[in-house]
């Protein structure tokens, strides 16, 4: 590794600086340039993260440095790694230099990721923490790539820029470690939107290849962050927001951080014209509203558990139900306030969100708490038995937010809704960067509510089951109905055609030779006959079975009917004869009720209007 030469151009002789080179995009490494003017005298301690805030899991960050060496004015220094992810630098009495590798090329919004198109990455996978000097200013120069074909780029980021252009290479600036772990940093030849929400500015970094009406995001854009912003209020210590979006061929997500939001979406997903609604871009927008949402609920209100975050061990919180699920109740509910979701495409995706739920018969062992608590090897280490096992404290935790804001809203005459909970918890706990403890949500309710309601935290949060949501709803004007899947891409949403095919009850991939089992769901006809994920179904009844046929070849059959597989698990073929069960009937779908009475109807629309 050729050494760089030390900067003396720190803002402050003690500010931690860093010097970000993308050095080889095509081998996709970054050199990391680590000056530090005061190190520790008995040896400067350093270490990387083991995992980003808002995705629980330990990732391991370290194993793509690929090499670090140590310098000071009269030569090398030894660096010894002390664990997998800490360091120590020999005792030197002045500045020392730290520069390291990291190898780049992960295609996610967690990571770090350089080649010739752009270059990605979240400070947990790029800064050394410096022990001791984490509370410092910690500059941050990134420069500009020599590769020719790199040409053009430009920097976006949460960080504050010091010196130069706002999206120009050059020096930006953290106020401590904690916060500049928090701005990820996109370089590219991205294209540029901007817009103001409530006083606030608002960029749009957008990388890849795509069309769409640039007008219609704005727009939409601007009336979620406004609609939040005013829920809540302007946290005091943002002054500008950025999001940084990946557009790729398929593909779907995003994390959250203090002044800034990484997505990845589809180009099919931006909106192809001013009247596009498609599932798609509704989807998109959900996403956005749902990110922009832990602004509040989780990036500042936190469980006391993160308060400071530890990011060499996990952290065990019951709450995520409460900072995820309560976002994802919220992030389409702001949606249907400010209009863009109509009530109807509303009940499709509630629909499609419950029948995922209850796809699968984790529902019937994970409590919400449990879901939570064992994140780090469960809900973010899914394995082929997932949906037997474990449930969704996004998706359940958002309906069990929706009973909740239900049930507060028919005891107390809509005098307490879960939007009375949320801003005095915002008040109480994270205008004031005070951590929740794991009974404050409960507490809280209780208090502001004068209801008694360990009986619906016992059964809906601790417990496991079903939600008892149809006779709830009922009390709204909204009628759940449940059905049979119609084909294995069914997840309900919308009412069916009354057509229900024979089950295997697996899930299915292609595969070169025949249909990959990827789930076998508990209880189904193929559990019984003894598959297991992983075989290699190749033929039913002697006829060759592909993901693309195997729905066909199962119409011709009738409930309760015994077939023939043929089946390969590993390299070994084997025959089963498996009795064809019927699919649960797991696909849901809402409906508004038309003849309800006027208070009820009254009721409805205060729920959906958020009053």
């Amino acid at each position: 590794m050729k050494r760089v030469a030390q900067t003396t151009t720190s803002q402050t002789e003690t500010a931690v600086e860093y010097t970000v080179i993308p050095q080889n995009p095509s081998a996709h490494i970054f050199l990391v340039q680590l000056r530090i003017p005061s190190p520790n005298i008995h040896g400067q301690v350093l270490s990387l993260p083991t995992w980003i805030p808002g995705s629980y899991m330990i990732r391991e960050f370290s194993k793509n440095i690929v090499q670090m060496k140590a310098y000071s004015k009269e030569g090398t220094l030894a660096v010894i790694q002390q664990e997998k992810a800490l360091w120590k630098v020999e005792a030197y009495q002045g500045a020392i230099t730290v520069e390291y590798e990291v190898y780049a090329w992960d295609m996610s919004v967690r990571m770090a990721h350089l080649d010739q198109n752009h270059g990605y990455f979240n400070g947990t996978s790029m800064f050394l923490q410096v022990h001791g000097q984490e509370e410092e200013t910690q500059d941050v120069y990134i420069e500009a790539p020599t590769d020719e074909r790199c040409q053009g780029w430009r920097v976006s980021t949460g960080l504050a820029k010091v010196s130069g252009g706002r999206h120009d290479f050059g020096h930006f600036s953290a106020k401590s470690y904690d916060e500049l772990i928090d701005c990820p940093v996109e370089m590219g030849t991205f294209e540029l939107l901007d817009f103001e929400a409530r006083g606030i500015k608002h960029e749009i970094a957008l990388t890849g290849q795509f069309r769409f009406d640039r007008e219609k995001l704005i727009r939409d854009l601007k009336t979620i962050c406004e609609i939040e912003l005013d829920f809540l209020g302007c946290p005091d210590d943002m002054k500008e927001f950025v999001f940084q979006i990946m557009v790729v061929g398929a593909g779907y997500g995003g994390l959250e951080h203090r002044s800034s939001t990484s997505l990845i979406c589809s180009r099919d997903s931006l909106p192809k014209d001013a009247s596009d609604r498609s599932d798609g871009y509704l989807g998109f927008l959900g996403l956005c509203s749902h990110e922009y949402f832990h602004l509040w609920n989780v990036k500042r209100l936190k469980p006391k558990a993160y308060l400071p975050y530890d990011l060499s061990k996990e952290a065990y919180t019951t709450l995520l139900w409460v900072f995820e699920g309560w976002t994802s109740y919220y992030d389409d509910m702001f949606l249907v306030r400010t209009g863009l979701l109509n009530h109807k495409e509303y009940l499709n995706i509630l629909g499609k969100n419950l029948s995922l739920v209850r796809r699968g018969s984790g529902l019937q062992k994970q409590s919400l708490a449990d879901s939570s608590n064992t994140t780090w090897t469960k809900f973010y280490r899914q394995d082929e038995n997932a949906s037997n096992a474990v449930v969704s404290y996004y998706k359940k935790g958002a309906f069990a937010a929706k009973l909740l804001d239900l049930h507060l809203r028919l005891q107390t005459h809509n005098k307490v809704t879960l939007d009375t909970v949320m801003k005095e918890l915002w008040a109480r706990f994270g205008a004031k960067g005070i951590g929740l403890e794991e009974d404050s949500v409960e507490l809280l309710t209780e208090e502001l509510s004068g209801l008694d309601l360990k009986v619906f935290f016992n059964d809906v949060v601790r417990g496991t089951g079903e939600l008892p949501l149809t006779e709830m709803l009922e009390k709204f004007g909204v009628k759940l109905s449940r059905r049979k899947p119609e084909t294995s891409k069914d997840f309900g949403g919308k009412k069916g055609t009354g057509k229900s095919l024979p089950s295997l009850d697996i899930i299915v991939a292609s595969a070169s030779d025949g249909v990959k089992v990827k789930v076998v769901h508990d209880g189904g006809a193929a559990q019984k006959a003894g598959l297991s994920a992983g075989d290699t179904i190749i033929a039913l009844d002697g006829i060759k079975l592909t993901a693309k046929n195997i729905e066909k070849r199962l119409e011709r059959y009738q409930v309760a009917e015994e077939v023939h597989l043929h089946v390969f698990r590993r390299d070994e073929l084997f025959e089963r004869k498996v009795v064809l069960g019927e699919d649960r009937d797991f696909a849901h779908y809402f409906e508004l009720i038309d003849d309800c009475s006027d208070d009820v109807k009254k009721r409805r629309e205060n729920w959906l209007k958020g009053v």
